[in-house]
């Protein structure tokens, strides 16, 4: 697992806002500093990155380096265990905080290049003047995913995770005190791609949501079955280039099945909007039922 893989090496994420340029980094040892910009002429001052509203004390880089620079995998397993019980507690926290707020948040997973930022793209431009969307990028590096969505027309913040491969609970809290979203509005969590870590660690999202483009193969799902079996929502991209190619949609669909037989299989097409209908259904109805599970 990703405690193994030698990611995260000193600063564990910085969260940009797109609006001030104000950076805030959150280290290995879960400590949070900010740094202001000065933004479009505008200067701003911002300390409220400070008043976290949890502790964070673990170790996740220097713990995992020091029990593997002994040899002893026993500790090592326990570090894990215990990194995944801080975050899993974390998560709990921010999806108690949504929910207190009728918010829909969505964990938005897959390899790189399924498509999930022109995904985003076109549920912005398409729901704009229905629902308030907010956008956490996730990625190594650049700001380049958060600034499109900045340009679609809705409030991003960009989370660059360095080494790091996924996306923590931490991380996402500090992006949702950057964004300030709306009660009753919908946040759209943008993982980092990848197949494998994301699928270990709980953001606090309602819904996991799996994407795979019909360029990839399509027996990614008995690949990567671990993120297909965490995931609620699997959507089918791309479904446009499917004449030019030789990918089997049905037996796609079946290996999905396979590794989980209750996902919900959503065939679509950002760059014609084929199927978007669809999906923007499914995300009215999530909605909704956010709203009603906050009063139960």
């Amino acid at each position: 697992m990703c405690g193994t893989c030698g990611c995260q090496d000193g600063n564990k994420a910085t969260v940009t806002n797109l609006q001030t340029g104000e950076h805030t980094h959150i280290d290995a040892g879960g400590n949070i500093t900010t740094h202001t910009h000065d933004h479009d002429d505008h200067h701003h001052d911002h300390d409220h990155a400070h008043d976290h509203p949890h502790d964070h004390d673990h170790s996740h880089d220097h713990a995992h380096t020091h029990a593997k620079a002994h040899g002893n995998v026993g500790t090592t397993i326990a570090l894990e265990q215990a990194i995944m019980q801080k975050n899993d507690a974390l998560a709990e926290r921010n999806r108690a905080w949504f929910a207190g707020r009728e918010i829909l948040a969505l964990n938005l997973v897959s390899s790189p290049g399924s498509g999930k930022t022109t995904i985003l793209e076109r549920t912005i431009i398409d729901n704009k003047n229905k629902t308030n969307i907010y956008v956490i990028e996730g990625d190594q590096q650049t700001a380049n995913d958060a600034q499109r969505i900045k340009d679609s027309g809705a409030p991003a913040v960009q989370i660059n995770t360095g080494t790091g491969c996924h996306l923590e609970a931490d991380m996402v809290m500090e992006g949702v005190k950057t964004l300030k979203p709306k009660p009753g509005s919908v946040i759209m969590i943008e993982n980092v791609g990848n197949l494998v870590c994301p699928a270990l660690f709980d953001l606090g999202e309602a819904v996991k949501v799996a994407i795979l483009s019909v360029t990839e193969g399509e027996d990614k799902p008995i690949k990567y079955p671990h993120m297909f079996q965490a995931s609620d929502v699997m959507l089918l991209n791309k479904i446009d280039l499917l004449p030019h190619l030789n990918f089997d949609v049905e037996k796609c669909l079946d290996y999905a099945r396979q590794v989980n037989p209750h996902i919900k299989i959503i065939q679509l097409s950002a760059k014609t909007g084929e199927g978007m209908d669809e999906w923007y259904d499914w995300l009215k109805a999530q909605s909704a039922k956010a709203s009603e599970q906050a009063f139960e």
